[in-house]
């Protein structure tokens, strides 16, 4: 039986855990390009004791961004500032990981504490977003997009590559792509957003089409023996919440054999008017069945922020990975804390030997 603290392998990498922090925007990039917020944000909370630490939703491109203020990885001089990020988290004992994305009609809005809204028409701080359909989101996300081309579908395309390209050559271990939360992978999937009649409409296979050719290009650049991951919203909530979970996870097996390792199961956040169950780790039988019914590995997050909870969920084989997010801007150091509170021998493992030194020695609650 699995546990939170037993040591994972995907391919080539071991992670120390089974505790993984997943993408968390900081919305503090100026020009795409991470700063020193960034860098002690991904070193601290990986020298809090997890084994994997995924930096935040990165754009591939300018037009990807979901604010003006978000991490980029379109050009050398946006990786070159995550060298720093990349060996920090690597001295911590962590696995550095990033996940890259578009965020389609989705994109050129204020940041979420100045309104979470688009960019009004005319301000230059905004841009022109796209998607597959010339369909808004709705709510305050109301810009239309522009419908995509097959033009734009193949440059998008090349832009995840090239920023695949970048991600491997500044050492990052980990590859997510970011297919979830309505941004442009989830819109080209999700019936709410795309009306196309051509080759990537229609059907949930054309529906999925980007996606797999999305994914079988970036596995052409990113290394065989490092994990290559996505995060797809598998389910809406909307009332056709079983059509969708069959056609996302025969969606999930045809990227797993374009070369898909593991699954990060999430929510579509396709329509404003979805009715979302939250609760603790709602999401984790979700998730089993994409696991058994894909076979493929899983991780999950949205309501897991206790060590008896994430304990269970690895124990009975519902997630494979627990991705612990906000409950680590509160307590970096929340591995340290679940080793002590589930009985953990030499939790202080999960510690620099300097914080370890005074907390172990002293004990120190």
């Amino acid at each position: 039986m699995p546990a939170l603290f037993d040591p994972f392998q995907l391919k080539d990498v071991t992670l120390r855990n089974r505790i993984a922090v997943p993408p968390m925007c900081q919305y503090s990039a100026e020009d795409g390009v991470i700063n020193d917020w960034h860098r002690v944000h991904l070193a601290g909370i990986a020298r809090g004791g997890a084994g994997l630490v995924i930096a935040e939703a990165t754009a591939v491109s300018p037009e990807g961004r979901i604010t003006p203020g978000c991490a980029g990885l379109w050009n050398d001089r946006q990786a070159e500032a995550f060298a720093p990020a990349v060996a920090a988290i690597k001295a911590a004992g962590a696995v550095p990981g990033i996940q890259i994305g578009h965020a389609g009609r989705k994109a050129s809005a204020n940041r979420p504490w100045e309104g979470d809204d688009h960019i009004p028409e005319g301000d230059p701080r905004g841009w022109q977003t796209i998607a597959p359909s010339a369909i808004p989101f709705g709510a305050g996300l109301s810009k239309v997009p522009r419908a995509m081309t097959l033009e734009d579908i193949a440059r998008v395309r090349a832009d995840f590559v090239a920023a695949a390209r970048r991600a491997r050559d500044v050492g990052f271990e980990w590859l997510e792509l970011h297919f979830a939360h309505g941004y442009l992978g989830q819109s080209f999937f999700s019936v709410h957003s795309n009306q196309r009649d051509d080759a990537y409409g229609g059907s949930a296979e054309n529906r999925g089409r980007f996606l797999v050719e999305t994914l079988a290009a970036v596995r052409e650049v990113w290394p065989e023996h490092l994990p290559l991951t996505a995060r797809f919203g598998v389910i809406e909530y909307d009332g056709r919440d079983e059509e969708t979970l069959a056609e996302s996870i025969e969606l999930t097996r045809r990227m797993k054999q374009e070369g898909l390792d593991m699954l990060s199961v999430s929510i579509g956040f396709s329509t404003p008017e979805a009715n979302i169950p939250w609760g603790p780790a709602f999401l984790a039988p979700v998730a089993e069945r994409v696991r058994k019914e894909a076979g493929l590995p899983v991780a999950s997050a949205w309501g897991i922020d206790t060590p008896q909870l994430a304990q269970r969920v690895v124990e009975q084989q519902q997630l494979d990975l627990v991705m612990v997010g906000r409950a680590h801007l509160a307590d970096p150091h929340w591995p340290y804390h679940a080793a002590k509170v589930l009985g953990v021998d030499r939790a202080a493992w999960t510690l620099p030997a300097p914080y370890a030194h005074w907390l172990e020695r002293y004990k120190v609650a």
